[in-house]
């Protein structure tokens, strides 16, 4: 290889089962053909049924793990996903600050697709006052956005004042994602400065779903770290997980995990 690749960092937790977290994360930037780094906040033991047990990574381990990849191999992006308390929220902002990560996804995972309780309940105001205004994209379902907004989000139009008011809070952009939705269609709604963008398709009948959020979220990523505007990288992530979906492989007795080995189209689907 004549140059060196674009890099993505990764600062999540871990999944022993493979459909979520850090292994989500970095199975995606390889298949976007993004070199994958990553800082480990926690260990899951997890799997398609649950989480059992989650062990938390010492602050001053993560912080060393950024710093590492930071000072060494400069990530092109960077996302975080589960950080699970207060005390990891304060210093991984502070390591976004320090190292001056650019390209920043915040996922603010907060429960699994089981119903895990992923977040200290004292971590959602530091997401709100430490890393939303550090973000040029926030990624929450429409769950995580009702809990960062205050707000009721029912409808298309509730997840537009929802994303309005995540930009109010000092995101540079909002990707509300209606999976969690009622209803027969499937609304994703992305928000900038520029405008409004709507990625709307028929809900699919499945028993997957593991891992949507953190890929979607990695997918974003990539995009942003090879240089793409963040509509098109949005479309492109939103087009990878639809497909990841709908070839999603039979694995474990409950919510089966996504399909990773679906390619990254060139194209994303059009949004209006």
């Amino acid at each position: 290889m004549d140059n060196p690749p674009s890099v993505a960092l990764t600062i999540a937790g871990s999944d022993s089962g493979g459909g979520a977290g850090i292994q989500a994360d970095l199975k995606t930037f390889h298949q976007f053909g993004v070199f994958g780094c990553s800082a480990l906040t926690a260990v899951t033991a997890q799997n398609t049924s649950g989480v059992s047990a989650v062990h938390t990574v010492p602050t001053e381990v993560v912080l060393e793990q950024i710093r590492a990849v930071a000072t060494d191999i400069p990530p092109d992006a960077v996302k975080t996903g589960m950080l699970a308390s207060a005390t990891l929220v304060e210093v991984v902002a502070g390591a976004i600050t320090e190292h001056r990560l650019r390209n920043y996804v915040l996922d603010p995972v907060m429960i699994s697709t089981s119903g895990h309780r992923l977040l200290d309940h004292d971590a959602e105001d530091g997401i709100r006052q430490l890393l939303l205004p550090l973000a040029a994209v926030v990624t929450p379902n429409i769950h995580e956005a009702r809990v960062l907004t205050g707000l009721a989000i029912e409808t298309p139009s509730d997840m537009a004042r929802a994303a309005a008011a995540l930009l109010d809070l000092g995101a540079h952009a909002a990707l509300v994602k209606g999976g969690h939705s009622e209803g027969g269609r499937v609304v994703d709604l992305l928000l900038t400065q520029d405008g409004e963008h709507v990625w709307s398709r028929q809900r699919l009948n499945t028993r997957a779903g593991h891992g949507t959020g953190c890929t979607l979220a990695a997918a974003l990523t990539a995009g942003l770290a090879v240089g793409r505007p963040l509509v098109d990288a949005a479309g492109a992530a939103v087009d990878f997980v639809v497909r990841a979906l709908a070839s999603a492989p039979p694995l474990g007795s409950g919510c089966w995990p996504i399909n990773h080995f679906v390619g990254a189209h060139p194209e994303e689907p059009e949004s209006r």
